[in-house]
């Protein structure tokens, strides 16, 4: 009796994989930026030494709305924006956009602390006598809250995502996590600068 052999089916061919994901080339710290990064802390150094109401309130408003914008742009428009880019694109945004914020950030937020402390000083705002004094710790609990997010959280993600980057195999996964966390990081930030709003809208107008 005959021994009938069937035949083995063919593997079914998946599709080809794709060609691999470039990363271009990049700096994890900008080295020209560091240039106007030691401006602006040596212009700050100056205008708390000098302690006069136009220097610090330039320095509180225009770094603190600079830090406002920024949040509220990554929090509400960049990182919803961000986070349904294709790899390749994610990657090409990351990689120009985030080691400018390895920068920027800190420095945003150390001046506009720094120098909104010195003002409080130089105003008496920071007084329990003050009138307002119950809206001026509230403003110190949310802006203290969202330096620690954006200088504990988001910027050790940023950092991560480009040293991970620089690998010379990254890990996808490792990338997919830390970039999600910065999205979430920036949405809470965005949040919290709406609080920020409120409170300082709240005191301007006594």
């Amino acid at each position: 009796m005959a021994t009938t052999v069937q035949p083995t089916p063919a593997p079914i061919a998946g599709p080809p994989p794709g060609p691999p994901i470039e990363i271009p080339d990049f700096e994890i710290v900008p080295r020209l930026g560091l240039i106007p990064v030691a401006i602006v802390f040596v212009a700050l150094v100056v205008a708390i030494a000098v302690n006069e109401l136009w220097p610090l309130t330039f320095f509180h408003v225009a770094f603190g709305a600079a830090w406002t914008i920024i949040d509220l742009f990554l929090g509400f428009v960049l990182g919803p924006i961000l986070g349904k880019l294709s790899v390749p694109a994610r990657i090409e945004m990351t990689t120009r956009l985030m080691p400018k914020m390895v920068l920027i950030m800190p420095t945003v937020v150390t001046a506009t602390l720094a120098a909104g402390w010195q003002l409080g000083h130089f105003l008496g705002t920071v007084d329990s006598g003050y009138y307002n004094h119950g809206w001026i710790v509230a403003s110190y609990i949310v802006v203290g809250c969202m330096a620690v997010i954006a200088l504990g959280l988001l910027e050790p993600a940023n950092i991560a995502v480009l040293f991970e980057l620089k690998k010379p195999k990254p890990n996808p996964m490792v990338i997919e996590h830390l970039m999600k966390r910065f999205i979430y990081t920036a949405g809470i930030l965005g949040a919290l600068q709406i609080a920020t709003l409120v409170i300082m809208t709240k005191i301007a107008s006594g």
